[in-house]
């Protein structure tokens, strides 16, 4: 098979309250990453865009958005898994680029989740359970998150404190990311003080510390075959490995609370397909929607032994300078999490780590990167891996 290359990305900045439309939106990470490729509309074969429709007012915005781009009369598709969406299209344009069908793919992820209410977003997400089994008891994503924290806690001796690290973490690289929501210092002491919000409890163990914050912004990457890469790009960025996995959506089905299987499942096969170990990754960034997802997933990824998580954290070996650099860019926790977006925001930190080009948060000379996409409670897992050459 030829070679697939992200070509271009573009981020707009993550907000709490984007006063535009969605497609005012969408234009702001389209224009970064069409500048970024060196391309024009013209050179673009397909459009996907990825959002979860239940936060959208407009009912199916690719047809909206890809008039408002430019990017008719070339063929445009929806889709959608949960906060994975744009990690998932990623995959639809690589297995488009591969089958023949187009040269040039535009994967662009948005969300303006600021569009309802906090308490309708949280109607909503209960509703990401199964409607007749499981959301009627009212379990919210803090709680379902929660039962993994405790259980993580009970066999593996994980405290508040280990997470509350990881919180501290994401924070210090949150201040020097422009496009993240929250960019204030977070300090370990603030998680013992009553009177901090940081502290104030969600579901226990979590605090809200320990919780990422909605947030409206958009992501764009281009995708290219190795012939258009080449002619496009001075750096393209080599999808090296992909994986993906699924698991049952109700509790109930589940038999393990102490790691998120699609994210082991998916890490196994994109590894393979890339022909790596996790020893090989020199950055990731994983969706720590919860302080307790990145724990999980250093593990599930194999980055640590399970249970060894914490003593990652614990020596700072996940931070810029150590031995597996995570979410140097403060992760969903600093940036915030436009469901429809996250994904992409994510590809696109690890495109400019191996470019070089991500100024104070930059890793030293990355040649393997790793990114992990989470989508729902665990429900739906991505893992690609990208390499400079």
């Amino acid at each position: 098979m030829s070679r697939v290359a992200v070509v271009g990305v573009g981020q707009s900045k993550f907000v709490r309250g984007y006063p535009g439309t969605i497609k005012e939106l969408a234009f702001e990470a389209y224009k970064e990453a069409i500048e970024d490729a060196g391309t024009a509309n013209k050179d673009i074969d397909a459009s996907i865009f990825c959002s979860a429709p239940e936060y959208d007012k407009q009912r199916s915005p690719a047809g909206v958005l890809a008039e408002y781009l430019g990017l008719t009369p070339q063929p445009t598709f929806y889709l959608e898994t949960v906060c994975s969406s744009s990690s998932t299209g990623l995959k639809v344009a690589y297995s488009m680029i591969q089958a023949g069908l187009h040269d040039v793919v535009c994967v662009l992820g948005f969300q303006k989740m600021s569009e309802i209410s906090s308490a309708e977003s949280q109607e909503r997400m209960g509703r990401g359970a199964d409607i007749q089994w499981e959301s009627p008891f009212g379990t919210m994503m803090p709680a379902y998150y929660a039962l993994y924290a405790r259980a993580h806690g009970e066999k593996y001796g994980t405290t508040p404190e280990d997470l509350a690290l990881i919180r501290v973490k994401a924070a210090s690289y949150g201040v020097i990311n422009e496009r993240a929501v929250y960019r204030k210092p977070v300090t370990f002491d603030m998680f013992s003080d009553p009177k901090n919000t940081l502290a104030a409890p969600v579901s226990s163990p979590l605090r809200v510390g320990d919780c990422c914050a909605n947030a409206d912004g958009s992501s764009c990457i281009i995708l290219a075959n190795e012939e258009k890469a080449k002619a496009f790009s001075r750096k393209p960025v080599w999808i090296k490995g992909m994986g993906a996995a699924s698991t049952a959506v109700t509790m109930s089905g589940r038999d393990d609370f102490t790691g998120l299987t699609v994210g082991t499942e998916a890490g196994k096969t994109a590894y393979k397909m890339a022909g790596i170990t996790p020893k090989d990754v020199d950055v990731a960034e994983v969706h720590d929607c919860f302080t307790i997802a990145e724990m999980m997933a250093y593990e599930n990824l194999g980055f640590a032994e399970p249970g060894g998580g914490k003593e990652l954290i614990r020596a700072k070996e996940t931070y810029k300078e150590g031995s597996i650099p995570v979410n140097v860019d403060g992760g969903l926790l600093s940036k915030g999490h436009p469901i429809g977006a996250t994904g992409g925001s994510q590809i696109r930190t690890i495109v400019l780590q191996l470019r070089g080009e991500a100024g104070d948060m930059q890793v030293k000379d990355p040649a393997i990167g790793l990114v992990h996409n989470i989508g729902g409670v665990g429900l739906y897992g991505n893992v690609t891996i990208f390499g400079r050459d």
